[in-house]
């Protein structure tokens, strides 16, 4: 069979769609400053779809930063990986200060979070380590593992935060690592970014009492927003010495591209000479880094916008939940809001959402999440504002009447003229 034949004959569990939801659906556009309010298929929106946690995405300061950092370096500098002619003064700088504010040794950048991540776990976990991991994790750590396991080696899964069954897991890691003569890695995350739930770190450092791991924890949606200081989930649990490896990303909080890992010297070594992620790619750019550096500061010294963050997240968390909508198990920012119906009830009410209320929302339906579910997800942010809750409150209200009374149940997804 030709290759192509076969991706035209199975496109896939989400590209079957593609015909229809393209443009809209999926690949939408959102245009306009960087907002609470954007603009789509020409229509002002209120947007709750930016993972822009903290505002910083269009902050006067930050844009400020931005632009002078560009005008100064442009965007090509540095030329080159870091290892061969792209490290510079302000790289070292970005990840001092952020190794100090996650309250540890070392950091080491990298110039996008999704492939560092993958790249680390290869760097990690030879074939003869065992890797444990949550059933939930992102799918870069799950790529991650699939690696680890092309390379021979062994890892298992435990139910989502089931500690039990983690503890099961580890037993399992234990007497395999003796057997190969490895050790064990266990992922996690700090913020789950689907479901809004924390990782249990503070029972997963407890387990080091009984079993000998190391523990790596993804805190994309962590860090920035949890903890007295915004330095992450550990903080938050009070448990960051146990996490032996930390890794955060610049494209939640910090509202702009790449990321990092902080853990020992050492080891932050072994990751620099190794993760073929860094080595063979390009650099940051030093618009990047020092809008990064920026973008921490103002993480550090404003906490007022966390505090705005919360202040709109508890107030959307709790209209919805009087209202009687589920929430499922969150207990961060991340507000998903669940309802039952098929793909085409999902995006009948997206459409109805999105052309006639003005919300802009996300949608998730199965493979991700089982059949017969609808997920809703919403980002609160620290744009947003109180009257933008009771906009959307009432939105989802009216149209979740219209969900039940069976109004969305047209047999098709929503049609959208759409330029392919």
């Amino acid at each position: 069979m030709d290759i192509f034949d076969k991706f035209r004959n199975n496109k896939g569990d989400i590209g079957k769609w593609m015909d229809q939801i393209h443009g809209y659906f999926a690949f939408p556009k959102l245009e306009g400053e960087i907002s609470a309010r954007m603009n789509f298929r020409g229509k002002e929106v209120l947007t709750w779809s930016l993972n822009n946690y903290l505002g910083l995405g269009n902050h006067p300061e930050v844009r400020k930063a931005d632009a002078e950092a560009a005008a100064q370096y442009g965007m090509a500098y540095p030329m080159g990986a870091r290892m061969m002619s792209g490290q510079t003064v302000k790289h070292e700088q970005l990840e001092r200060e952020l190794a100090a504010f996650v309250s540890k040794p070392d950091a080491f950048l990298l110039n996008f979070g999704y492939q560092g991540m993958v790249s680390a776990i290869d760097v990690l976990a030879s074939r003869n380590d065992v890797i444990v991991y949550d059933s939930e994790s992102h799918a870069c750590i799950m790529d991650g593992v699939f690696l680890h396991k092309a390379k021979g080696g062994k890892s298992f899964v435990f139910q989502h935060n089931d500690m039990e069954k983690c503890r099961k897991m580890l037993g399992f890691a234990t007497k395999r690592a003796a057997e190969t003569g490895g050790g064990i890695l266990l992922i996690t995350e700090g913020v789950f970014g689907m479901t809004g739930q924390v990782g249990k770190l503070d029972e997963i450092v407890a387990l080091k009492k009984e079993f000998d791991f190391r523990l790596f924890v993804d805190d994309a949606h962590g860090f920035g927003t949890m903890g007295p200081t915004g330095a992450g989930s550990g903080e938050h649990f009070g448990v960051q010495d146990g996490i032996d490896i930390y890794f955060g990303t610049f494209a939640k909080a910090m509202a702009g591209i790449g990321g990092f890992i902080a853990c020992e010297t050492d080891i932050c070594y072994i990751l620099r000479y190794n993760m073929r992620s860094q080595t063979f790619a390009k650099s940051l750019p030093m618009a990047m880094t020092i809008g990064a550096l920026k973008r921490l500061d103002m993480i550090r010294t404003m906490p007022e916008l966390r505090e705005k963050l919360w202040t709109i997240v508890n107030a959307l968390q709790s209209g919805l939940k009087e209202a009687g909508f589920d929430l499922g198990k969150t207990n961060t920012q991340v507000t998903p809001v669940y309802m039952k119906g098929g793909e085409e009830e999902a995006t009948q009410m997206i459409y109805d959402l999105r052309e006639n209320y003005g919300i802009f929302c996300s949608m998730v339906v199965y493979p991700v999440i089982p059949k017969g579910e609808i997920l809703l997800r919403l980002i609160p942010t620290a744009m947003h504002t109180l009257e933008d809750v009771e906009i959307t409150l009432k939105a989802f209200k009216e149209t979740r009447k219209k969900l039940v009374a069976g109004e969305y149940r047209t047999g098709e997804i929503a049609k959208v003229e759409v330029d392919m």
